[in-house]
């Protein structure tokens, strides 16, 4: 029963730390956009310029 001293709090203060880091990114605007970073992948890339070989 001692342990839960300590693990209750300690529980409490880990929840604390994440609801501050979940408003910190909805803050920051990481939530905004959740579309084009999946379609970003299915893009074609431009070719690439091949350089030339050196010896």
């Amino acid at each position: 029963m001692n342990i839960l001293l300590l693990l209750i709090p300690l529980a409490l203060m880990l929840l604390g730390v994440a609801v501050y880091a979940f408003w910190w990114a909805v803050k920051r605007g990481q939530f905004d956009d959740l579309d084009t970073p999946a379609l970003d992948i299915l893009r074609d890339d431009p070719p690439r310029e091949h350089a030339p070989r050196r010896r």
